[in-house]
């Protein structure tokens, strides 16, 4: 096989003297023609300044290489001029990244911006160019968009942005495309669709893939060879099947320990319902016309019954868009919705807000964004403690941080720590923050809303474990929101599947997992679980 990519011993330092910060350590891989390799490690393990590396878009002079050589089809690019560098990129070696949506300017149509790409590489004329667009956009799966290219990047769904970005990489047909973690924004369902697009192109133009990622269920699906790393070193690599079959270093072991296993104990018999809804519907009016002329109605929640039971979790699945979040701010009364809404046996859906207050410390929710849903200007002492001063304004100073601390410590974080701000903590342990602030409030029902999404796999299966404590010290009652299912398999009793808005099919977890009788439902378990469903709906291992 032919080696495209040779990186040997790269090292990058950002800083210089006593705050120098090695960020990669004597890191060494290839890349071969055809084959798919992943860089796979936790948050700050050092896989993405790789790979910016090999394409030289690092902060330069901040980032600095003390040692490493790269060489392109045996060219090499260390120290290569700027000149040669902007003549590779895009043409030789693309990227794409993370979120689309950042990537992609938000003030030109998608089919110009696609265009650019190739005028900058190749000398065509405009129909020329115009056709290679077209070409690209089908070849990517959006023959459908093609009238739509004078459109702007936020009028395509989060898939539709990433094939436009997967479209612009292999404009000029490069031999090798890196991919850094260009499936963690989007749904499973997406994530299989855009994982299976960039294998068949693969065989078409022999691409060799660097594929960096966190997720280890994507490089034992995709790739043929793995690098782990962490700490900015790779600490073991090989063949992808053996590295997952017997793996030798125990950080290796650690990551294939730490996805979400096992399942939920048993739920509680004849357990009293916390909340009970039917019929919710919130309906957001399509207005036209000088008058704003109601003439229709996008049907964000239609129709759903759900119920919550005490020490029980519900989750509810489906792709961005079919109503999850929404249903879950219907049922806190945050969002205006039509239908009944019972909690603690008290209809709460016609209640004022001064009514509706009492029962708010009894309902709480904890968002997906920690570092988005924590006050930047806040300690966490202030954080945690805000809610006991709204809800019990009689506690003195000295008390409510004896609750903050013993709520800190319940979550698994220090008491030293509530003096810091969250832009001192880590993404796990801002999520630990938003949990203590619920908790504190001593809540029966909790609204998790994709809490674990912005998490590596190791920090999610800590939060994992912290709510199924959590739920069998208090009885605690959880409606989980997630589009990942396993996740929700290792935390659910019942689940609930929504799709536009309504529920296609809720029951027992297990059945559900084991026994899906929608085809919606069937779709997700093969997306998530990388198994396959025929025609008639028979999901096969």
């Amino acid at each position: 096989m032919t080696r495209l990519l040779d990186v040997r011993d790269l090292s990058v330092t950002f800083g210089e003297g006593e705050r120098a910060v090695e960020a990669v350590k004597a890191v060494s891989f290839h890349v071969e023609k055809g084959e798919t390799v992943a860089l796979v490690g936790e948050s700050g393990s050092g896989k993405s300044v790789s790979a910016l590396s090999v394409m030289r878009l690092l902060p330069y002079p901040h980032a600095r290489h003390p040692s490493g050589s790269i060489l392109y089809r045996g060219q090499e690019l260390m120290g290569a001029p700027e000149g040669v560098m902007r003549g590779l990129r895009g043409s030789d070696m693309s990227m794409v990244f993370q979120e689309p949506l950042s990537s992609l300017n938000p003030l030109h149509p998608v089919g110009r911006q696609v265009a650019e790409m190739i005028a900058t590489h190749q000398p065509l004329g405009q129909a020329q160019i115009q056709a290679r667009v077209e070409e690209l956009m089908a070849l990517v799966g959006l023959e459908a968009q093609i009238p739509r290219l004078k459109s702007l990047p936020h009028e395509f769904s989060g898939g539709q942005q990433q094939r436009i970005m997967i479209a612009m990489a292999l404009a000029n047909e490069p031999d090798v495309l890196i991919a850094d973690e260009p499936t963690t924004a989007v749904d499973v369902t997406i994530q299989a669709q855009i994982l299976k697009l960039m294998s068949d192109l693969q065989r078409k133009m022999g691409l060799g893939i660097l594929f960096i990622t966190h997720d280890l269920g994507i490089v034992r699906r995709i790739a043929d060879r793995a690098y782990v790393m962490q700490g900015g070193r790779v600490v073991e690599e090989g063949p992808t099947r053996a590295l997952f079959d017997a793996p030798k270093h125990p950080y290796t072991q650690k990551l294939l320990a730490a996805e979400p296993r096992g399942r939920p104990g048993p739920a509680p018999q004849d357990a009293p319902e916390v909340m009970t809804a039917q019929g919710v519907k919130v309906w957001y009016p399509i207005q036209k016309g000088v008058i704003r002329r109601t003439v229709g109605h996008v049907k964000a929640v239609d129709g759903v019954d759900v119920a919550v039971r005490r020490g029980c979790t519900v989750g509810v699945v489906g792709e961005s868009g079919s109503g999850k979040s929404t249903l879950a701010r219907a049922l806190l009364r945050l969002e205006t919705c039509d239908g009944q809404i019972r909690f603690r046996g008290q209809d709460i859906h016609d209640l004022k807000s001064r009514a509706l207050r009492p029962l708010r410390r009894k309902m709480q929710i904890v968002f997906q964004d920690p570092f988005g849903s924590l006050s930047p200007r806040m300690s966490v002492a202030q954080i945690v403690g805000e809610g006991l001063e709204v809800h019990e304004p009689a506690i003195r100073a000295p008390e409510r941080r004896e609750r903050v601390a013993a709520v800190l410590a319940e979550v698994g974080l220090s008491p030293d720590m509530m003096d810091r701000y969250p832009h001192e903590f880590s993404g796990g342990q801002r999520q630990r923050i938003s949990i203590a602030r619920a908790l504190v409030l001593k809540p029966d029902l909790m609204v998790l809303d994709e809490p674990t999404s912005a998490l590596d796999v190791s920090v999610q299966a800590q939060i994992v474990d912290l709510l199924r404590d959590l739920q069998d010290k208090y009885g605690l009652a959880y409606l989980f929101i997630s589009h990942d299912l396993k996740v929700v398999r290792a935390l659910a009793h019942h689940v609930v599947v929504m799709q536009k808005g309504r529920v296609v099919e809720q029951g027992p977890a297990q059945a559900v997992f084991d026994s899906p009788r929608d085809p919606y439902t069937r779709a997700l378990m093969a997306a998530a679980f990388d198994i396959r469903a025929d025609e008639t709906g028979v999901v096969a291992g």
